[in-house]
C-alpha cells in the first residue's frame, strides 16, 4: 500500500506522467513485499518550490508513504533511483530534490482497515 505524492516546479506532460509512473511502479518493488499493484502516484506540477530562499526553477519534494516499514539499505536504494529517475526524466538535479518516508500502522482500502 504505497503512495509516492510529487510536488513539482516545472511542468510535467501526461506523457512524462505515464513514464515516471511506470518507473516508479519498478522502483517500489525495491521494498521487500511491495509492488505497482497497490502503488498509487499523485503529481503536482508547476508547484512554487523554494530551497534556501530562492525559488527553484527544476526541483521536487517526493513524499513516499508505506505501509509497514522497511530498512535504512532499502531508503537509501530508493533514494538512489528515485533521484536518477527525476534526473533523467525532468532535468533535475538530486541536490534539488527532497524525499521524505512516511511508515503508517493504519491503512484504509475498500470499506476496510489493515
Amino acid at each position: 500500500m504505497p503512495f509516492i505524492n510529487s510536488k513539482i516546479s516545472c511542468q510535467v506532460t501526461p506523457e512524462k506522467q505515464e513514464v515516471l509512473k511506470t518507473a516508479l511502479g519498478q522502483i517500489i518493488s525495491t521494498i521487500p513485499g511491495k509492488s505497482e499493484t497497490f502503488l498509487m502516484v499523485g503529481f503536482e506540477d508547476n508547484y512554487d518550490l523554494f530551497f534556501g530562499g530562492n525559488k527553484l526553477d527544476k526541483g521536487a519534494f517526493v513524499e513516499v508513504k508505506i505501509f509497514g516499514s522497511t530498512t535504512d539499505d532499502v531508503l537509501s536504494k530508493l533514494t538512489q533511483q528515485i533521484c536518477s529517475l527525476y534526473e533523467k526524466e525532468l532535468g533535475l538535479a538530486p541536490n534539488k530534490v527532497y524525499i521524505t518516508y512516511d511508515f503508517l500502522n493504519h491503512w484504509g482500502w475498500n470499506g476496510a482497515n489493515f
